[in-house]
């Protein structure tokens, strides 16, 4: 076989590697955020989530990983958009962040309508 066809044939199979390892790694990362968002109560918004950052990266062994950071969306109040973010390395959760909720407002007392002065 002449070394071109080896070289885009390994080129296939690194390319068909790459795309089932980032489906699998896209796949934690949702079940991740389904479950952090079930946990708390939230409301997963678009039910999915978008690729932010990828770069390689050792794990606690020295083995070259794929670090990979993934946001999502959520609303706590059903009227609102959040981020949150899930980052794997290879496909192994590292780190969930659902940021800060908004605190419940409280009522103020009604005084009554405004009333141009006389």
């Amino acid at each position: 076989m002449p070394w071109m066809e080896t070289v885009g044939l390994a080129l296939l199979l690194a390319g068909a590697w790459f795309w089932m390892d980032s489906a699998k790694a896209r796949e934690a990362g949702m079940r991740a955020a389904r479950a952090a968002c079930d946990a708390d109560d939230l409301l997963l918004l678009d039910d999915t989530v978008a690729l932010c950052m990828l770069r390689p990266e050792r794990d606690d062994a020295g083995r070259l990983r794929l670090r990979r950071v993934y946001h999502f969306e959520y609303s706590d109040t059903g009227n609102n958009r959040r981020r949150g973010s899930v980052t794997l390395l290879g496909s192994e959760l590292v780190m969930l962040y659902v940021g800060p909720r908004a605190e419940p407002e409280t009522a103020l007392p009604d005084e009554g309508p405004l009333l141009p002065p006389s």
